[in-house]
């Protein structure tokens, strides 16, 4: 047993003073220090740093491990050059891409407080790494191809992939999922059969969905730069679904859709009406040049992620939160800081369905120890003053042990 003390904790009351953590693998209980020294006279004491905040240890639902390596190799700015830069360099990033690099952005993250992660695995490479990784990982097979000469091959191989990460120990905290990489790029016949794997073996489903302007017009009409694009790579000069049929395939299982920047108001309202939740990843929309995702006018929960190097500079869950307190200026700052935070710990960690994300009685035992540059003069202000001050963690625990 040990207790945690700091000088605030974030719970689901908000933050409150003078009060400490009691934990092992779970959270045992949340008082006062003195009734907690009381309660459990063998635990071990830990005093936070002057000005520290016990956070849930945060939850970034959506990343790319696979392109870990790149750099400067894929053109930003706009999505189709993106796209395009992709296919030109992936088999050089790939190949560059090793388990140590990896490895390292896992560590990378962990410094930043994210103590659970949504790996989209396009190709299973990552796996090993994942199951080392002191972090808890929701492992996402991704389903891609379009072709259906290629569809039971591509499907094939998913399955295979998904029985791996069924496989692994379960001290690797390794969760099974499943992901669709995008309407454009999945053929409707594997698509439901996958849906339908995940369905019945209740795994974790994503979806990208309406990230570009060129994606909706191709699903819309069969237009614009997708079409020269199909054209050029894969012979093929008509899209395989729309948008209607692709959203309605989700209906009866809840969805992790990811971007949905280019979704009209109409479309969101059927996300929410079928229970469906978002990934919105400021940043690497706005390198992809995809727009802004409007997050005051959504009615469904929705977390903050950071996609993948492949689309932007750091997986660092708190620069992305500085990009999100950026792009959304239309909302007070105070409020949207404090919405921020509860999208990447207590709403991530219930649309992945995961007993983490709140730090009360029988919760896994995940912190993340923010300490502030001198004492918040406004308690209302601690959410804004964590975000922006905050470029590592003071300390990290996972299932009750120190890594940070």
């Amino acid at each position: 047993m040990k207790i945690l003390v700091a000088d605030y904790i974030y719970t689901p009351n908000g933050f409150v003073e003078n009060q400490a953590v009691a934990f092992d693998d779970l959270i045992r209980e949340i008082n006062t220090l003195e009734t907690l020294l009381k309660n459990h006279p063998q635990a071990e004491l830990i005093r936070t740093e002057p000005h520290s905040v016990i956070y849930p240890g945060f939850i970034n639902t959506h990343v790319h491990l696979e392109f870990s390596a790149n750099k400067t190799s894929l053109e930003y700015g706009s999505f189709m050059p993106w796209l395009d830069s992709v296919i030109e360099h992936r088999d050089d990033l790939m190949g560059a891409c090793n388990n140590a690099i990896m490895q390292r952005e896992c560590e990378e993250m962990m410094y930043s407080g994210i103590t659970t992660f949504g790996a989209i695995s396009s190709f299973g490479n990552e796996l090993e790494v994942c199951e080392k990784t002191p972090q808890r990982v929701v492992f996402f097979n991704e389903l891609i191809g379009s072709n259906a000469i290629y569809a039971d091959m591509l499907y094939g191989d998913f399955m295979e992939r998904v029985k791996a990460s069924q496989s692994c120990k379960p001290s690797s905290h390794i969760t099974p999922a499943v992901a669709i990489h995008s309407p454009y790029s999945v053929h409707p016949i594997i698509l439901q059969k996958a849906i339908n794997i995940a369905k019945q073996n209740k795994l974790p489903l994503s979806a990208h969905f309406l990230e570009s302007q060129a994606e909706r017009e191709w699903l819309v009409s069969g237009s614009g730069e997708l079409k020269s694009f199909f054209e050029k790579y894969f012979n093929t000069s008509t899209p395989v679904t729309n948008i209607k049929e692709f959203m309605h395939a989700f209906d009866t299982y809840p969805t992790h859709f990811t971007h949905c920047v280019q979704a009209t108001k109409e479309e969101l309202k059927h996300l929410t009406d079928k229970g469906h939740s978002i990934a919105h990843c400021p940043r690497s929309n706005r390198y992809l040049g995809c727009g802004r995702l409007k997050i005051e006018e959504l009615d469904l929960p929705f977390s903050v992620a950071t996609d993948g190097l492949s689309s932007n500079d750091s997986l660092s869950i708190f620069d992305e939160l500085r990009a999100a307190l950026m792009l959304h200026n239309d909302i007070p700052i105070q409020d949207l800081a404090t919405q921020l935070l509860q999208t990447v710990t207590e709403d991530a960690a219930e649309i992945l369905h995961l007993n983490c994300g709140k730090i009360e009685a029988d919760r896994w035992a995940d912190f993340a120890v923010v300490t502030l540059p001198e004492a918040p003069k406004r308690e209302e202000e601690i959410a804004l003053w964590s975000i922006l001050y905050t470029k590592q963690v003071s300390e990290v625990y996972i299932e009750g042990e120190k890594y940070v």
